[in-house]
């Protein structure tokens, strides 16, 4: 019997790897709580949305010089203040949609029929954009058009349904938009601070009831881990994809949702 521990561990990595990757984080976790016996109940749901703090952290960690000079600046510095209010502007479609509509798409969409499918479309949308001959004017991603940023916030939206990706979604539409694919990738990574900060803001307050010291103690665990796995993937990531593409997280994507659904139909 695998230990809870253990658990955290491996789920740790996964969500350090995934939640940065257009591949989504959300969809690999719920997989891998159904296919491996990862993590069943209440707590493990809750677990698979608190442990992506770690991961935010590691944003704020390879950042941390832009993102202070911003908040120094906020109130200083007009270009600062514009990029705080962009963000807070592709921020708020998420916030809004979610407290509208977050209980109905964790009660009849958080499945791994759902997830697979999403899978596969996602990975197929982006090959399709990674194929087009884009001409990029954006190469800053704390200098895009304000309508930018909103649109960006709306795209970020249909990751709430679970296989779709956060970050895929929000570089999909930042590319389509204008941005180049380095600006795209990270102008992601600085949405989701706001994002999963609050998911897990909510999530917590919630839930804290339930929290025990063995529950917090397993948390922390995924938390360290996802972190530490973060930081090293992020970083891979941008140079990868600024010299070859999106192709490799599509056919990911792509053999992933098949095979899930080769397993679902066999009944497992």
């Amino acid at each position: 019997m695998m230990s809870d521990a253990l658990r955290a561990v491996i789920l740790g990595i996964v969500e350090g790897v995934t939640e940065f990757l257009p591949v989504s984080s959300t969809g690999h976790l719920l997989l891998a709580e159904r296919f491996f016996d990862l993590g069943e109940g209440s707590f493990w749901k809750s677990f698979a949305i608190l442990i992506q703090l770690g991961a935010i952290l590691a944003i704020v960690a390879l950042y941390f010089g832009k993102l202070w000079r911003i908040a120094l600046g906020m109130f200083s510095d007009p270009y600062a203040r514009r990029f705080v209010i962009g963000v807070l502007v592709a921020f708020l479609p998420a916030a809004v949609i979610g407290a509208a509509a977050g209980g109905y798409i964790k009660a009849f969409l958080f499945n791994p029929w759902v997830v697979c499918f999403s899978l596969i479309v996602g990975g197929a949308i982006l090959l399709w954009v990674d194929q087009l001959d884009l001409k990029p004017h954006e190469h800053d991603a704390t200098a895009f058009p304000l309508p930018m940023y909103l649109w960006i916030g709306f795209a970020q939206c249909l990751a709430m349904i679970p296989g779709v990706s956060r970050s895929g979604a929000s570089i999909v539409a930042a590319m389509l938009l204008g941005a180049d694919k380095r600006a795209a990738a990270e102008f992601s990574f600085f949405l989701a601070i706001p994002t999963m900060v609050g998911a897990f803001a909510y999530d917590f307050y919630k839930n804290r009831a339930d929290m025990t010291s063995d529950h917090l103690g397993i948390i922390a665990i995924g938390f360290v881990v996802s972190f530490v796995t973060a930081m090293i993937v992020v970083k891979s990531f941008l140079t990868y994809v600024t010299r070859h593409g999106f192709r490799l997280f599509a056919w990911w994507r792509v053999i992933v949702g098949t095979l899930g659904l080769i397993a679902l139909a066999m009944g497992r």
